[in-house]
């Protein structure tokens, strides 16, 4: 799968894969998106001091850098998953620009996510363990009533609409934890009415720049 380096809106990197026309992130601003949906909808409202994490898509590692970013801060434990079929080859992580974004300090982190083995569990720091999953969702066997929140970052419907039909979602409802979140960026009719259908209380949510709306859904 050939991949581009692009530069988003607000200075940070995304990669673009042409036979798709996607990108991995917001032309808005990749950082500020993941900002928005993930940390400031997602993780920030989560009340508990023992977080886990699922991220459909681990990509370029930047939701787990900053939720790992995020981890310090909050001085909260954060267990996090990552999935991902496709991995980014080390020479495009070692081209994409977060760490001159939010920090040098952060930059051995990043490293560790992207240089582990898959499929092990580590410690990145004292406040965040780290696991990234190389595999298809359609064949992992998620664990019930395991997660708290889910980071749903799959690319868009229009280009990859396997990923959000409802043996999908299925997956994360029986992943979530009773109350457990699952917050995306994507904002389409029928996503929702699926997620409805599942059993979430779904909730719409401003979007990120260049996004009028993002979705949350809440298992019941």
């Amino acid at each position: 799968m050939k991949r581009e380096l692009k530069i988003t809106a607000d200075g940070s990197s995304t990669l673009y894969i042409p036979e798709m026309d996607e990108n991995y992130h917001s032309d808005h601003g990749a950082l500020q998106e993941a900002m928005h949906v993930f940390i400031e909808n997602g993780l920030n409202t989560i009340e508990s001091d023992q977080i886990s994490v699922f991220e459909m898509g681990f990509g370029t590692g930047l939701n787990a850098l900053l939720t790992s970013i995020q981890s310090k801060k909050l001085q909260k434990h954060i267990s996090y998953v990552g999935i991902e079929a496709f991995p980014v080859s080390a020479e495009h992580i070692s081209e994409i620009n977060y760490i001159e974004l939010v920090g040098e300090e952060h930059a051995v982190d990043f490293q560790q996510m992207h240089q582990s083995n898959w499929n092990e569990k580590i410690t990145i720091n004292h406040n965040f363990d780290f696991t990234k999953i190389h595999e298809k969702i359609e064949d992992y066997s998620i664990p019930k009533n395991e997660f708290d929140l889910i980071y749903f970052d799959a690319f868009g419907p229009r280009a990859q609409a396997s990923m959000w039909e409802i043996s999908i979602l299925e997956k994360m409802h029986k992943g979530l934890k009773l109350g457990g979140i699952l917050v995306t960026y994507c904002a389409q009719g029928q996503f929702k009415r699926n997620l409805k259908s599942l059993g979430f209380e779904v909730i719409p949510l401003p979007g990120p720049p260049g996004k009028r709306e993002m979705t949350k859904g809440v298992k019941k």
